[in-house]
Formats: structure tokens, sequence, C-alpha cells
């Protein structure tokens, strides 16, 4: 699944990949000359006491050492970039997946975890990359070099590395081996982590309400101790690893010096080819130990690929049309036939069978108790749910054929939580129409009650807005939804119980100035309140998921029994009257 990821995120710097390969190997190589320019000083310089040989060399040596500088440092500069353009492509790409998701996939992953997997398990690769590209591309080729060096100035001592080498790398495997399980479960700990936090953060107001700060505090440190136990499980198997390559390297050095003691006493080698070796043999052990490095981090990014892969090869159940219509008349009919909803793997059907228009110029209401469906069916007209049996049509068209801008254009949607952006009240409002003019803005402030407040503020359309809107009331956030839903005037208005954080007063204000705002296009309405739905043209009740009643307020009134029953829970006889 890594290599997945990698190769097609990386394809796109060949070209930068092979400077850096190209240049790790001429700076690995200039490396590997630099032991044997200098066993050949002892030797032939020091030994002979020849000082203008030992210049000569000494100057080989400094060029190539200046070489290696070099190549390693321009090296090191396009795998930066390389690295760093990596991780911004796959966080784009992971990010371009999850725009296009509908609801039903976003609630699959979650939240926090799609936040994990966008940031840190992105950032998990894109450090793999950036280790592969500064260290990984040198290790090999100064491991292979310096075993071909070693063996050129005597190989007498290989076997040294016969040894050494296999049981470094089986050491190392072993390890590794053991890493790979806590690093899977320290992701899915880490979402955990995000989650409790983001829940505790969104809902501080009623964690303080209802005074449950100690077992909020007890529940984060639960998931954190939990984090916290899985990291220290798996960091003990990491801190094993370097004390253990640290072992090696020093039982190496001590065998080569003592072994090549006994064949430099013996006249069987030079003490410069001896200083060679060792270096050699350093050079090879410090490849090892730079591949280590590497291969601390590879379990983990593994992990981390295969939670970005999920994201990347999840298809959105909403599909744009293959040969989609991309322009229908302009005037905002919604038309459901034989519409049916249900869920992955659900016994029972959200929605069952329903059918009914709403035409230009009329306001249609929808009402049932907690469950019913409402929300479910407003959403399957701008596709953030696809319906699984019948047809929506907007404009004669099924929404599934329609080009998705073309859909969204005509939509106004004010969703059932008002969700306001990090920004000002005037970037809010104009998120729908971009070139939208102050006037403009004023004017739906207007329409939505939202003015006087927003008069008020010092800054006027430009306060600021914190993330969530979280620095305004609920009924302050929902005016503010419902005029940047007005400043868009969209053909078709999609009201998703948007007057329920509202006074009656207030409610009553805002229906009676969106009356000739909204005379030529089609208002949809999902209600709790029976004063809202009481000028509606046409009442659509809602029970379990079916059509019990369709008809204007008088006309269900004595006609379906569950809209009385609404009708008498929440209106006195005069009211219904």
């Amino acid at each position: 699944m890594l290599i997945k990821v990698l190769k097609e995120y990386l394809s796109r710097y060949r070209t930068w990949l092979t400077y850096v390969v190209g240049l790790q190997l001429v700076g690995t190589m200039a490396s590997l000359y630099l032991p044997s320019l200098n066993a050949d000083i002892i030797d032939n310089g020091i030994v002979n006491g020849d000082t203008g040989y030992i210049l000569r060399v000494g100057a080989w040596m400094l060029l190539v050492s200046l070489v290696q500088i070099t190549c390693s440092g321009i090296a090191v500069y396009f795998g930066a970039k390389t690295a760093m353009g990596f991780g911004r492509d796959l966080r784009a790409g992971v990010f371009d997946q999850v725009g296009s998701f509908s609801s039903r996939e976003v609630s699959k992953f979650g939240a926090p975890s799609l936040i994990t997997r966008v940031t840190n398990d992105v950032q998990q690769v894109q450090m793999l990359v950036m280790m592969t590209t500064t260290m990984m591309v040198a290790a090999p080729i100064m491991m292979v070099g310096g075993v071909v060096m070693a063996l050129q100035e005597d190989v007498g001592l290989s076997w040294l590395l016969l040894v050494c080498v296999p049981i470094l790398f089986v050491g190392l495997g072993f390890i590794i081996k053991r890493m790979v399980p806590g690093f899977q479960d320290m992701q899915v700990r880490v979402d955990d982590v995000n989650r409790v936090l983001r829940e505790q953060i969104t809902g501080i107001r009623v964690v303080r309400a209802f005074v449950r700060e100690p077992f909020e505090t007890a529940r984060f440190a639960g998931a954190n101790t939990a984090l916290a136990d899985v990291a220290t499980k798996t960091g003990r198997y990491m801190a094993a690893m370097f004390p253990f390559v640290m072992f090696i390297m020093n039982v190496s050095v001590i065998g080569v010096l003592w072994f090549g003691g006994h064949r430099v006493d013996d006249g069987l080698m030079q003490v410069g080819a001896l200083t060679a070796f060792l270096n050699y043999v350093m050079q090879i052990l410090m490849a090892v130990m730079m591949a280590t490095f590497m291969l601390m981090m590879v379990p983990r990014a593994a992990v981390a690929s295969v939670r970005i892969k999920e994201v990347l090869d999840t298809d959105s159940s909403v599909v744009p049309p293959a040969d989609p219509v991309m322009s229908v008349k302009a005037s905002g009919e919604v038309d459901f036939d034989g519409v049916s909803f249900a869920y992955p793997g659900a016994t029972d059907p959200v929605l069952c069978d329903v059918s009914f228009s709403a035409r230009p110029g009329q306001t249609t209401a929808i009402i049932g108790s907690t469950g019913a469906g409402k929300t479910t069916l407003l959403n399957l007209i701008p596709r953030l749910f696809d319906a699984t049996g019948g047809v929506v049509r907007v404009d004669g068209e099924d929404v599934r054929r329609l080009d998705q801008d073309v859909l969204w254009s005509k939509i106004g949607l004010v969703p059932q939580q008002a969700y306001l952006f990090t920004g000002t009240i005037a970037s809010n409002l104009r998120y729908g129409k971009p070139e939208a003019t102050d006037e403009e803005l004023w004017e739906a402030l207007r329409i939505a009650q939202a003015r006087d407040f927003v008069e008020a503020l010092d800054e006027g359309l430009n306060a600021p807005i914190a993330q969530g809107g979280t620095n305004l009331s609920g009924g302050q956030r929902q005016r503010i939804a419902i005029a940047r839903a007005l400043v868009r005037r969209p053909e078709i208005y999609l009201f998703d119980d948007s007057f329920s954080a509202l006074d009656v007063s207030t409610d009553a204000r805002l229906r009676a100035a969106l009356r000739p705002v909204t005379r030529d296009s089609t208002v949809i309405i999902v209600a709790q309140r029976v004063s809202t739905v009481l000028e509606a043209d046409q009442v659509v009740v809602l029970e379990d998921g079916e059509i019990v009643g369709l008809g204007t307020h008088d006309e269900l009134l004595e006609t379906c029994p569950t809209y009385a029953e609404i009708v008498a829970s929440q209106l006195s006889a005069e009211d219904a009257a």
C-alpha cells in the first residue's frame, strides 16, 4: 500500500528524483574514495617521509571532499523540495477526495479521523520521503561500495563483514517486526484523542452547563493514557535499536583492530590499509544505521499510507454524471417521484415512496416527528445524498444527470446547524456570491432580521467570525446563514428547520420579509413549529419516512390525524382555527 501511494504521487517528481539519485551517487562515490587516499598518504607518504607526495595526494583529498560536500548539499536540497512537494500534493489529493464525499462517507470515517489522515498521516509519509531522498539513496551505495573498497584493501578481514552485517540486519528486522502493530494501534489512539478533544472543545458550553468537567477530564485522560501506553510500548523497541546498532559497530571496530593488528604484525597488511579498512567498516555500518532511521519510520508510514489509501480508494456514493446536463430552464421546479432512501445494511428505509411537487412562487413546508426523514428528504435535492429509489427532479431533469455546479447554482441551502466559517461577516455572506456588493449584503441582512445587531458591532460587516460562528448566539448564526442564502438569490430556497433558534416575533417578521423576495422562487421549509407552516401553500406531513398528509393547513386539520395531533400539541384552539 505504501508503494502504491509513493508511486502515484512521486511520479510527478521524476526529474528532481533523478537529480537526487545522480548527485547522491557522485557524492557517495567521492566519500568512498577518501579512505583509499588516506591509506595511500600513510603507506607511501608518511612512511617514506615524502612531503611532496603527501601534499599532492592531500590536495586530491581536499578536491574530492569539496565534490562530496557540494553534491550531497544539492542532493539534500532537491530531496527536500521533492518531499515537501509530495506532501503538498498528497494532502491536496486527500482533501479533494474528502471534498467529494457525501455525508454518508464523512460519517463512515468520522471528522476527527479524516483530519488526522489529512495532517498527521500525510506528515508520516512525507517524512519517510524526506529520509529516503536524503539518506536511503546514499545508504545502499555506501554499503555496497564500502564492501567493494574494503575487499580491495584486504580480503583477509572480509569475514568480519560477513558476520557483523547479517547480525545487524537480523536484529533490526526482529525489532521492527514488533513495532508495526504498535504503530497501527498508535494511529487509532491518535484518532481517539482527536475525537475526544474535538467533542470537548466544541461542546464546552454543554460540559460546563452540566458540570461535567471532571468526567470529561477523566475521559480525555483515558484516551491520552491509552495513547501514551501504546507509544511507550512501541518506544521501547525503538529505543532498543540504537544501542543494538552501536553495540555491533563497536564490536566490529574492536574486531578490525584486533585481527587487523595481528595481520599488520605478521606483515600481511600495511597500517594505511588497516586504517582504510576500518573506515570502510565504519561507513558500511553507518550506512546500515542510516537505513535504520528509515526502517524506524517505514512501519508508521506504512500504517499511515494504508489509512490514506482507504480515503483515496473510497468512492463517493454521490457520483458526478458521465454525460452531465449543462443547462435547464431557469424556473426552480422540484419533483419527488416515488423517492426512497435507505442506508447500506439498514433493515428499514429512511424514506419510502415519497412523491410531491414544489413549484416557483409556492412555499412547501415539511413537518413531522423527530426521525421522520425530513432533513434526509431535503438533502436529496442538492445531492448531499442520492436517492436509492425513485427520482428527484429539478426543472424536469433528474438531479443525478445535472452537472453539479449547475444544480448547486440553483439552490440556496440553510442547514439545520447553521455553520459559519472563520473570517468576517462579509466573507461569510459572500460565500455563495463572491462579487456581491455591500448594498446587497446589507439588504440580505435586513430581510434576515440581522441588520440591527450587525450595525451594532464596532466593525459592522468586517466584524470577525470565529470558527463555526461560536462568538455569535444561535439565533444570530441562523440569521447570518439565512442572509448568506439570500445574497445568492437562488431559484430554490431550502430551509432546514432554519427558524428554530428565533423567537416567535422575529420568526414572523423574517417570514414576512421573505415573501416579496421569494415570490418567484421555490421555497421548501423543514419545520418543527406549526406557526412556521401556517401560511405555506402546501404542507407535506411525514411519518416514519412516508407521506401521510399533503395539503394546506386547513385541509390537513380535517383529513390528516397526524397533522391534527401535531397542531393540537402546539397551538391553542383559537390559533388552530
